[in-house]
This record gives C-alpha cells, structure tokens and sequence, in this order.
C-alpha cells in the first residue's frame, strides 16, 4: 500500500501496528526493487508467496487487468476459463509483437516486463555456471529444434548464397530436420571410433568446407551434449576453424547449461575461435515444462536479429515457468542441482560398473561424455524373431523410462539421407548397447530402481530367450492350452516377484531416508 492508505489504515489499528506493517512491506517492495533495477537471478531463491506476489502485482499492468478497460480489438487477452486464466496468472497477451519476438506490447507492460527479466535472469545464470563470455540471450517459446530453425534462418539473411549446413553426425532427428526446415542441405561428417567413443572428424570438416566454398557454408552446427557412446563434438577445434576460414559456428547445446564441463567447452570455444550462437533446452536444463530454448550468443546484435526473424507474436508459458523457477531456484540453488546431478553421474557409472562385472557386460569408456553412460549387451542372446531392443521395450513395462537400447543394424531414412545404423551414431558400431543418463534432477532412489529393475530384466529376458530357444526345436506336438497357461502362470509368478523385489527396495530407501 502506499503512504495514503497506510496513513488510514494507522486510524483502523493504530499508528504502531501500521509502522510494523509498512516496514515488513518495505522489504517485500526493496526486494522487488533490486529485481527490476538489477536485472540480476536472486542467489538465493525466493518463496512461493513472494514469487506470486510480484507476478499478480505484474499482471495487473496488463491492460486486459484494467479496472473500467474496454477491450474492442480482435486479441484483448479474452480467456474463457477461469481455470486457464489462473494458470497464467491473467497474463493472455503473450509476449512480442507482429514483427519481432522481443519487442515489447502496448497492451502488455507486465508481460513484456517479465518477457524482458526472464531473458537477462538467464543470461545472467549462464554467465554464472561457466558461459562467461556470453553477452545475448533471448528465451524463445519452441523447443531446441525449432529454435536451432530461427538460427539457421537468420544465418541465410547474411548469407544468401549459402546453400550447405556442415553436420558432425548425431543421430537425434531434431538436429538434422533443422537443417531441412531452413531450406539447407545437411553435408555429414561421420564420427570416427577412438576406443568405445565417437569424436569429430575435425579434418573432414575443413575438407567439406574446402570443397564445397566458405561462400556456400551457412555454418557448421557442433554439438556437446548427447547420447553415449557419442562424446561431445571437438567444439573448440571447430571453432578456431570457423574463426580461420570466416565460416558461422552453431553449437547444439540441448542438455549442456546443467554440465559444468560442457559449459567449459562452448566458452573456451569463444575464446579460441568463432561461436555465432548457443542453444539449450529450457526443460532438460531447467526442468520446467516442454516448449521453450534458450539462445545465447557473445554477440548481443546476431541475437537480437534471430527475435526479429520470429513471425507474429507468441506464447509467454515457456519465459513464465523459466522466470517462476529461476526466483525459486536462485544462482544457488542451481548450482546445488549442477553438483548433486554431477555426483549422481558418478553414482551412476559405479552401479552400472558393478552391474556389469556381474553379467559379464562393460561400461563404455566415453570420457568426453559427461551426461550420458553406454552399457554393453554382448551377453544378451537372440530372443527368437524379435530385436534386442525388444530388451528396452521390457524395461518400459517395468516403469524405466529414458534408456535407449541400439543395435547397430540397419538403416533409416531422414529427408534425403539413409542413415545406416541410425541411433548409433556411426555405420559400424561394434556391439549393441544400453545408455542411461545422469541428467539434472534425477536421484540416487532413481539409480537404485534402475539398477533393480535393469537386473530383473536381464535375468527375464535371457530366460525368455531361452524357452524360446527351446520351443524352435522340433518336438512332439504338445498340448497347446497347457502351454499358454503354464506361461502365463510363470508371467504371472514373475511379475509378483517383481513387484515384491520392488517394494523391498522402496521400503529400504525409506528407512534410509528416515534415518
């Protein structure tokens, strides 16, 4: 409240208790006041009530939150549901304008004004956790790879004749479909093998380069971040590339801004050489709901064209939960997930390691991979007609979600390309194989499960491999009725084994807990 109603309040309750009431306000206000003048995230992470305080105190500077507004345009933030209108906290005019993500709405001040927060709270997150040469950031409402889009389209602005993408493989169909959506054509550099790890073919880079004309490269699109036995691109020798020939760097950076060594890498990369453009993903990074990225850039006029390249307006959801979760978290608390995620990697890689010593398996040495854990499947034997990666199909029935079990077998096409081995990474892999990751949030409970779990499907599946084995051998016809009961009596029995195994360990990691 300000000095006049105070004043009349001090007549309802008296002048002491108006005084104590004023000062407990002044701090809430003098909070407030640091936010919108610094512009900095808080260290340490507000409350709820706070939190909720500023975004209702935010919306109401939304002209749709008028007293008296008479709305008679075509968009007035009009919302049907009073149910939708609270989850957005009234807020309906989305951020942006026709022409530019950035720009700011005259109907709009309370949501351009958290639009504008969330992107310097970011920035200056980023800056925090190691990405200290990046001086741009926009928070955009679409996912990596539509984000990797609006990059690569302002990239053909200043250059038209640019025709080629150069691409060290990752097998994530989002990064190549970017490339096919902003109108270039993927040129593909395949991985080399170094031990169990994939790296980047530095050379073959500057090859396709050479060969095809600086003129005609848009950029070469690098990736740290990724699925094992796939490690991070050699993002710092591509870069003092890009910076020789003058060739555009875009570094896919989906799950990175959560690994303090990726961080290292992208901005050692700036240091070194050239970096355009920097993309992460809000929920992987943040975890907050699928739909928003993050892009940043040591270039604050390359990011402020990328908003401009943004058609319409768009929704504000995605900068809203980024900008709720980094006044709940603080600088801090970010940092305190950054180390516990790094810690669960280790923990991670110990179980798995004894896990495999156990079934005569190994975990691949991919020590450029900081997120992500390949396991071997050598011991797994064929399972009748059916793919091993029936393997990772037994897995989601148990409640494991996230793994990815590849045999490196096949092809797939994607646009244009036939990828052979796709998922693998590279054409030739050695041997089928499990990842896992050790991405931000998840728990040693989490670990323990997996582990349990892993190792009851191991033994089913090598059981179910062979009865299957047996049956293809011819016999004497055998009561068919029998059989399928006498199966399903054995699933059955083994599910409740299951079940009971599961409910030991939930009920061991509470007494833990507890203790």
């Amino acid at each position: 409240m300000d000095a006049d109603n105070m004043a009349d309040v001090a007549g309802l309750v008296g002048k002491a208790y108006a005084q104590q009431a004023a000062e407990a306000g002044g701090s809430i206000k003098r909070v407030f006041h640091n936010l919108l003048h610094h512009r900095k995230c808080p260290l340490d992470g507000w409350d709820e009530r706070t939190i909720e305080m500023l975004l209702h105190e935010l919306s109401m500077l939304d002209s749709n939150n008028f007293l008296g507004n008479v709305g008679v345009g075509e968009r007035e933030a009009r919302i049907a549901s009073s149910l939708v209108a609270r989850r957005h906290y009234y807020m309906g005019h989305g951020v942006g304008r026709s022409g530019d993500i950035a720009a700011i709405q005259p109907k709009a001040a309370g949501s351009s004004v958290i639009a504008q927060l969330t992107n310097y709270l970011t920035l200056d997150l980023a800056q925090s956790v190691g990405l200290t040469r990046m001086q741009g950031c926009i928070v955009v409402p679409v996912a990596t790879g539509m984000a990797m889009v609006l990059v690569l389209l302002t990239l053909r602005e200043r250059r038209p004749s640019a025709k080629y993408v150069v691409w060290p493989r990752i097998d994530q169909k989002s990064c190549f479909k970017s490339i096919l959506a902003a109108g270039f054509e993927p040129l593909v550099i395949e991985n080399v093998l170094e031990g169990d790890e994939l790296r980047t073919d530095v050379s073959a880079v500057e090859q396709a380069i050479a060969q095809y004309g600086v003129d005609a490269i848009a950029c070469v699109m690098t990736t740290t971040s990724c699925f094992a036995p796939r490690g991070c691109d050699r993002v710092e020798d591509v870069a003092k590339l890009c910076k020789a020939l003058d060739v555009p760097h875009v570094i896919n950076n989906a799950y990175g801004l959560q690994s303090s060594k990726c961080n290292h890498i992208v901005n050692e990369s700036v240091r070194v050489g050239r970096v355009d453009s920097v993309v992460q993903s809000t929920d992987k990074n943040l975890m907050v709901p699928v739909g928003g990225a993050i892009i940043l850039g040591p270039d604050k006029k390359f990011i402020s064209a990328i908003s401009k390249i943004y058609p319409g307006r768009a929704s504000s959801s995605p900068a809203l939960d980024v900008f709720i979760t980094l006044l709940q978290l603080g600088i801090n608390g970010y940092k305190k997930l950054m180390a516990e995620r790094k810690r669960m990697y280790d923990y991670l890689k110990e179980k798995l390691t004894k896990f495999a010593e156990a079934h005569g398996e190994r975990v691949l040495h991919t020590p450029n991979n900081p997120i992500s854990i390949g396991l071997s499947l050598t011991s797994l034997p064929p399972c009748g007609d059916q793919s091993l990666t029936f393997f990772g199909s037994m897995l989601f029935s148990r409640g494991v979600s996230g793994t990815r079990v590849i045999v490196p077998q096949g092809q797939s096409t994607i646009g244009p390309r036939t990828f052979k081995s796709y998922g693998a990474h590279f054409d030739s892999y050695p041997c089928a194989y499990l990842t896992a990751a050790a991405a931000m949030g998840v728990t040693e409970r989490d670990v323990d499960l997996f582990i349990a779990r892993l190792d009851k499907a191991f033994d089913q599946y090598k059981r179910h491999a062979a009865r299957t084995t047996s049956t293809s051998v011819p016999t004497q016809p055998a009561n068919t009725t029998a059989t399928t009961a006498t199966a399903a009596a054995d699933q059955q029995q083994q599910q409740q084994e299951d079940d009971a195994d599961d409910g030991a360990i939930v009920a061991a990691l509470a007494q833990l807990e507890s203790a």
